[in-house]
């Protein structure tokens, strides 16, 4: 039986967590490490990370020194682990700290490595228009996502797949990889092989800005750009409305932000869809909402307002009284 630290923080290390507790016939999970509780919602409540939440349900430890501190690397060995899964941790680890298990550190990550190497492999993945991703399984070295594989697995991403949906599915099929190539390096049936060298994509975070929407480029970019920023941070834009005036807070004027969850690629015959739409330019009928790009123009599916619930495009527009010419900026 292979005694692990698993580390891990958000939704999607989860279900490998659960997966790894529950087959104890190969692993005994013997702490979890996880990030610090982070201030969450409108209160500002501190908050336990989903991975420690999980692992308090579980009755597993979770080491509450920081590993950058000098007594990580005594609590990492009074644990007992022989080695680590990694998965969505969010910290780089110095070099004591992964020489400190015997048998060492591996990583879930959630892209066809060496492509994709980074923070947001699925997000960069979607914006790119691939088609293909996938899982890997690796021994973390200093290097960022560099270190040899162990195993690697591949999953299609659909037309109108967001990255939330790919990562639950990468969540769910990775689980199974991690456990299965944990349990070959422990048996001694599988040898690390080294990344292939080159110039590869990287996968950096995508920040709030980045998900602000670019309405000047083609229908598909736009779909791209809010598929791959959904659920986080989420897609918007600002929402300027030509026969109103914007809202001043703090001495300066502000346009309301429209959080855009789900759009559709033009369907409609030719005669119905909305033309000469600028980009950004809404046009609101009785069951659709259309947007233009630099291309054809998009419809809004779902969307929400500040300080709404999501909702369809069309419920929104209703409530929202617009008139005049209507921006998204």
């Amino acid at each position: 039986m292979l005694r692990l630290l698993f580390a891990g923080t958000p939704d999607v290390a989860v279900t490998p967590l659960r997966t790894l507790a529950q087959d104890t016939e190969h692993f005994e999970i013997v702490a979890v490490l996880t990030r610090p509780d982070a201030p969450q919602g409108r209160g500002r409540r501190l908050e336990p990370s989903p991975v420690k939440e999980t692992a308090i349900e579980l009755g597993i430890p979770v080491l509450e020194c920081d590993p950058n501190e000098p007594c990580f690397v005594s609590e990492l060995k009074a644990s007992g682990a022989e080695a680590a899964a990694v998965v969505a941790y969010g910290k780089i680890l110095r070099q004591d700290v992964l020489d400190a298990l015997p048998k060492g550190w591996y990583n879930l990550h959630f892209s066809l490595l060496p492509q994709w190497r980074g923070a947001a492999p699925v997000q960069r993945a979607i914006w790119a228009g691939d088609t293909l991703t996938g899982a890997t399984v690796f021994r973390i070295t200093r290097g960022m996502d560099s270190g040899p594989i162990l195993a690697q697995s591949t999953l299609e991403i659909g037309a109108r797949d967001t990255a939330g949906d790919v990562l639950q599915r990468l969540s769910d099929d990775g689980a199974h990889l991690l456990a299965s190539a944990l349990q070959a390096m422990a048996d001694d049936q599988i040898r690390p092989v080294d990344q292939p060298q080159g110039a590869y994509e990287v996968a950096r975070k995508i920040e709030v800005e980045d998900a602000h929407i670019r309405f000047d480029v083609p229908a598909f970019a736009v779909d791209r750009q809010i598929r791959a920023c959904t659920p986080h941070p989420g897609a918007w834009c600002r929402l300027e409305d030509q026969s109103q005036s914007p809202t001043v807070e703090d001495g300066e004027e502000r346009m309301p932000t429209l959080h855009v969850l789900q759009v559709r690629l033009a369907q409609s015959p030719k005669a119905e869809i909305p033309t000469h739409l600028q980009p950004g330019e809404l046009a609101i009928g009785k069951r659709e909402v259309w947007v233009g790009t630099a291309s054809d123009p998009l419809e809004l599916v779902t969307v929400k307002a500040q300080g709404k619930r999501a909702m369809s495009a069309a419920d929104w527009a209703r409530g929202a009284r617009l008139s005049g010419a209507v921006y998204c900026r």
